[in-house]
């Protein structure tokens, strides 16, 4: 699969297994990468939104890692890699969090690419339970 940057091919190899939309594997023609630090559900003043709410949250640290990514030049579809870190131990929780970024946030292009989904006991902020790890492509010119 070809995405919209022409530098980056993403596939999943036939003998694994199927993904929820993402892929196994990617590869980036040589450039510039840009690796953004984890995004967090903070607002300017560095406080934790939607205390208690990983949806909530969600959202925030999607709006937060569109303004990194716009800030680097690049957008959602130049992602090459994603990964997720919930404080949760609950599937349920987890898989919520994945569907509100992978369906439905201003990143959701991002998670078609090489993606990780991870569990945590606790994140850096108190109240902190979602953060976002994003590495993209950044595109010529």
């Amino acid at each position: 699969m070809t995405t919209a940057n022409p530098r980056i091919t993403s596939s999943s190899p036939a003998d694994l297994h199927a993904t929820g939309g993402y892929h196994h594997v990617t590869l980036v023609s040589a450039g510039r990468t840009a690796h953004l630090a984890g995004q967090c559900p903070l607002d300017a003043d560095e406080k934790i939104v939607a205390l208690g709410d990983p949806l909530g949250q969600a959202d925030r640290t999607a709006e937060n890692a569109l303004v990194a990514l716009t800030s680097a030049g690049a957008r959602p579809e130049d992602v090459i890699r994603t990964v997720v870190y919930v404080a949760s131990d609950d599937p349920d929780v987890l898989a919520e969090v994945w569907h509100r970024l992978a369906e439905d946030s201003p990143i959701k292009a991002a998670f078609v690419t090489a993606s990780t989904l991870i569990g945590v006991t606790c994140l850096g902020y108190r109240g902190q339970l979602v953060e976002v790890d994003l590495t993209a492509a950044l595109p010529e010119g």
